[in-house]
Order: C-alpha cells, then sequence, then structure tokens
C-alpha cells in the first residue's frame, strides 16, 4: 500500500500543528486516528466525497464516545489531505486549532428511551423559545404535521443533550451533535438528525432572524 501522499500530509499538518503550540498529548491524540484511518484514503482518488466515505467507513467500527474528538480531528485533516493551501492558510491564520478538542461530553444515554419520552420532558423557557420557533418555521414552510413531529423531536433530543453543557465550551453544539449522531443505527436516521441540526441551529443560538 502506498501512502506516500498520506505521510506527507500528516507531516505538514503536525508541523503546522507544532507551530500553533500543540503540545505532545495532542500529536499523540491525532497520530493514533490518522493511523488508523490512513489505511482508507490511501491510493483512493483526491476528492471530498472519497473523504467523506472513507471516514463514514472507518467511524462506523468506532465507539460512539470517540466520535466527537476524532471528527474534529479529520475535519482538520482534510485541508492537508486535499493539499488545499487555501484552506491551510486560512486554518492557520484565522480559525486555529482545537489542540484539545473535546473537553466535556453529554452524558451517555439510551437513545431509544430518550426519545420514547422526549415528547414529556419540561423545557426551560428559553429551551421552549428555540423549539417553539423552530416549529413556526417549520409550519410555515407547509412541512407535514409527521415531518414536523420528528423534526421537533431531534431538535429537543439536542436541548436535553446539551443541557450540562459548560457555558465555557465554545463547541457544545458540535460535541453534542457527534455524540449523538452514532447512537442512531440507520444511516438514512442519522442523516435526517443532521439536516435537522442544521437547521435547528438558529433557533437553538437565539438567531432573530431564523426561519
Amino acid at each position: 500500500m502506498n501512502k506516500i501522499r498520506e505521510d506527507d500530509a500528516i507531516a505538514a499538518y503536525f508541523k503546522l500543528l507544532r507551530g500553533k503550540g500543540g503540545d505532545d498529548a495532542s500529536i499523540a491524540q491525532r497520530e493514533q486516528f490518522l493511523h488508523q484511518l490512513v489505511p482508507y484514503l490511501a491510493e483512493k482518488e483526491l476528492t471530498g466525497n472519497v473523504y467523506r466515505e472513507a471516514l463514514e467507513q472507518f467511524m462506523e467500527g468506532q465507539a460512539a464516545v470517540n466520535w466527537p474528538a476524532n471528527l474534529v480531528i479529520a475535519r482538520e485533516f482534510y485541508a492537508f489531505w486535499m493539499g488545499d493551501i487555501k484552506a491551510i492558510s486560512h486554518l492557520n491564520s484565522e480559525i486555529g486549532f482545537d489542540l484539545h478538542p473535546v473537553d466535556w461530553m453529554p452524558a451517555e444515554v439510551s437513545i431509544a428511551e430518550l426519545w420514547k419520552n422526549i415528547d414529556q420532558e419540561k423545557f426551560s423557557t428559553a429551551e421552549s423559545w428555540a423549539i417553539k420557533s423552530y416549529n413556526k418555521a417549520l409550519n410555515d414552510e407547509h412541512a407535514p404535521p409527521e415531518v414536523i413531529d420528528v423534526r421537533i423531536k431531534f431538535s429537543k433530543i439536542l436541548i436535553v443533550r446539551l443541557r450540562d453543557a459548560p457555558i465555557t465550551q465554545n463547541n457544545a453544539y458540535r460535541i453534542a451533535v457527534d455524540a449523538t449522531t452514532p447512537l442512531f443505527e440507520l444511516k438514512k436516521t442519522r442523516q435526517l438528525f443532521l439536516v435537522v441540526v442544521r437547521e435547528f441551529y438558529h433557533f437553538w443560538s437565539g438567531n432573530p432572524d431564523a426561519r
């Protein structure tokens, strides 16, 4: 297996990471993950779809608790694997790296139990505002009642998963999403959940123009 391309990408990634203050622990975490991911990428066509498919295939065998940190690393590494100089420059100058990407995780849950009981859950005023605003937006789009019901349940699950997130955790929404996605066994369900994730974020974040 020829993985020179991947080795070069990893070397460039780690060099920049070191330059941004990456310590031995942050490098070791990424090295372990990429060592396992690289066989899924080696000698494959250099496209975004190939990367996503390889990542999906690899992540299927990973425990749900590992998804948030692994996906952060995968998102960072993508620009280096693609050799996207513009994206790497942007990462270097503006975005930076999450050197220790996950220092909070939502509590472990049974997604079946959570789904079953979510409509009996009590929500705060702020939580209810986000849910009701999202519900109104779906109704304004004339979505069928059964579609609205499923999407609202997904949004409620997200809120419950985010409840104990520290105020200082800037990436809480992303972490909650990455930790919850693998709990759904069917790929179709995961895809629908991620649609809701993108739609609901604007309501959860309190965007007054969300619709």
